[in-house]
């Protein structure tokens, strides 16, 4: 990452408001190049389901990254190898802070394949990090179809370590 004052750590339930935050601002602003007023509306309504939401990043393996008191970026993935959400800042985009995450999630996958449904925005992300595309698909989202992108990504070494939820990870 190009700013050393950014951290990267596990999620925590007090860091709902501020990814509930980061999400629609992100959706609304970074991804709205690629999709119309509508799809962005349909994506980032305001509103996500705050319980849901919490108990998916406690089940997965979830990274915030943080400057200061402000989370610039998040990223989660499943047991399975299901890289669910990642989004960074519109400030802060550009700055390695996906890849940190990304590299972190990643590790976790001992072998097999990492899945991921990419954004049109984000579809050249992840094929500059080796992922390809399975297949274009069209998803519902409040009655709007958006495209996306089924991409995955072969992995075969060892897990690294990872600290538990209350240690700082640089």
């Amino acid at each position: 990452m190009k700013d050393p004052e950014i951290i990267l750590r596990a999620y925590r339930p007090d860091d709902l408001s501020q990814i509930e935050q980061l999400f629609y601002d992100t959706v609304h602003t970074v991804n709205a190049r690629d999709y119309s007023p509508e799809q962005i509306q349909a994506w980032a309504a305001g509103r996500i389901d705050r319980e849901e939401w919490n108990r998916s990043l406690l089940e997965h393996r979830s990274i915030v990254a943080v400057k200061g008191r402000e989370i610039v970026g998040f990223g989660d993935i499943d047991s399975t190898g299901y890289l669910d959400r990642l989004y960074i800042h519109k400030t802060y985009q550009g700055q390695g802070i996906a890849t940190a995450i990304c590299d972190r999630l990643e590790s976790a996958v001992a072998e097999g394949c990492i899945l991921v449904h990419a954004s049109l925005t984000a579809r050249p992300f992840f094929e500059k990090r080796g992922y390809r595309v399975r297949k274009e698909q069209q998803v519902e989202r409040r009655g709007v179809l958006l495209t996306n992108f089924q991409m995955e990504k072969k992995i075969e070494r060892p897990p690294r370590f990872e600290p538990k939820s209350s240690e700082s990870i640089r």
